[in-house]
């Protein structure tokens, strides 16, 4: 029999399964509250409980990853793989290694990545992996048996068809590199079983670019649809990761002023604007530099403020590309009192529920990860395209495509998030992906 549901029974539903999990029941949480109406309009989506359904994973492997380090010790790390939804597509979604990682934030990670996923109108499921592995003070020697040992054990579970990853923090060019070289000779098979590969070896244009213009060309529609233009505003961003720098300049080329920088360390403040030559040497002289901000700070001036974020300082436009629950009340409360209209999530939700609720309630234009920062698994579609029709397009091509996706998806959060005239970013983004997961789960039976 079809039944209707309240948040409240969901959520003792939920966290009773998942209760020491807080990223992941947060994420859940904030997809509920806004498509519960929705589910309870639907007789179709009651009787096949695919509010439940979406939320827990299809699957989770856990496995240890055993290696030798450069001493000859043995060394084990846990790895997982969270294949959260294959509705629509292969699962898909990065690889993170980090001595955080855990099963709960790639649940989180995973769940938000099929949402997202869903939003690009793209026919790609979701999922998120990774492993306990702490990269730093590691030499080029341990990371490639690291990797080449996470793949001998991630490879049974993965392939062009089942189950596509790609990079994520401390996953980068050359991690996807030994990764794909692994999977390449244990299957003896050139696939598309890794995305964000190099050029060299079937990789896409525009890739490491992707999520942070993507988040500036979201931004961009934002900002179209409420009459207003990049031109002249002032922009502070979090972070110093892929994302972080390539909105920056982006933003930049566009004629934006970008105030501010930061990583675990601190907040880079540059009062004047960031140029575009700036945020390219910072691009290249990272890998040299143990903290690449106080290296461009020495370069070009500007304030350090040490174990800071930038979020007290004056500027029309949050974009947080740090890390998760970065931004809490208080420093939405501190971006209120110095005047930003808009925040949109680089991050995978750096933004506390509290925060999120603040800028809804002083009506401040906010747009969730899900959405601000799909261009990134936009492109790995891309790219898993070009490799099954065996093509590569080119540069402009793969940007052009990238600009109409983040249109698209504006669009569909306009489309399921407008009511009396204003529009509820969050509240579209998870209507419009939820809808698109539920129709697939209905109409595949139970």
């Amino acid at each position: 029999m079809p039944k209707e549901i309240n948040f409240d029974e969901f959520d003792q539903w939920i966290s009773a399964r998942n209760s020491e999990q807080e990223e992941y029941l947060q994420a859940t949480r904030e997809i509920a509250r806004d498509v519960i109406d929705v589910y309870n309009e639907n007789q179709d989506y009651q009787q096949y409980d695919v509010l439940r359904r979406l939320s827990l994973p299809e699957r989770i492997i856990h496995f240890s990853v055993t290696w030798l380090n450069d001493n000859n010790d043995v060394e084990i790390n846990q790895g997982w793989r969270v294949q959260h939804s294959g509705l629509i597509g292969p699962y898909k979604g990065g690889l993170r290694f980090h001595p955080t990682v855990n099963e709960s934030i790639l649940k989180f990670l995973a769940f938000e990545q099929s949402f997202k996923n869903a939003l690009t109108g793209m026919p790609i499921g979701g999922a998120k992996g990774g492993a306990d592995f702490d990269p730093r003070n590691r030499s080029e020697a341990e990371i490639m048996r690291f990797c080449q040992a996470f793949m001998t054990e991630l490879q049974h579970h993965i392939g062009p068809n089942t189950d596509v990853p790609a990079g994520d923090i401390n996953v980068g060019a050359r991690e996807i590199g030994f990764l794909y070289g692994q999977y390449r000779r244990i299957h003896n098979r050139f696939s598309g079983t890794l995305t964000g590969k190099g050029l060299s070896f079937g990789g896409s244009h525009v890739r490491t670019e992707a999520t942070g213009f993507g988040l500036i060309y979201m931004l961009r529609a934002v900002l179209e649809h409420h009459n207003h233009k990049i031109d002249g505003l002032t922009v502070g961003v979090s972070g110093a990761g892929n994302v972080a720098m390539h909105a920056a300049l982006r933003a930049i080329q566009l004629g934006a002023k970008v105030v501010s920088l930061s990583n675990s360390r601190g907040c880079l403040q540059y009062s004047k604007g960031f140029s575009e030559n700036d945020i390219r040497w910072a691009i290249d002289h990272k890998p040299e530099n143990k903290n690449v901000l106080t290296a461009l700070q020495e370069k070009i001036g500007g304030d350090w403020h040490a174990d800071k974020k930038p979020w007290h300082l004056k500027m029309d436009i949050a974009l947080p590309c740090g890390t998760q629950n970065e931004l809490d009340e208080e420093d939405a409360q501190a971006l209120t009192n110095n005047g930003v209209k808009y925040v949109l999530e680089g991050a995978n939700m750096p933004c506390t529920d509290a925060a999120r609720e603040h800028f809804e309630d002083q009506e401040i234009l906010f747009v969730p990860g899900k959405a601000a920062n799909a261009g990134g698994v936009a492109i790995s579609g891309l790219e898993m395209s070009q490799n099954a029709n065996f093509q590569r397009d080119s540069y402009n091509e793969i940007d052009d495509t990238l600009q109409d996706i983040m249109q698209s998806i504006h669009a569909k959060m306009v489309e399921n998030g407008t009511r009396d005239g204003k529009v509820n970013y969050a509240r579209g983004a998870n209507i419009a992906g939820f809808r698109r997961l539920a129709d697939a789960m209905v109409a595949q039976g139970i």
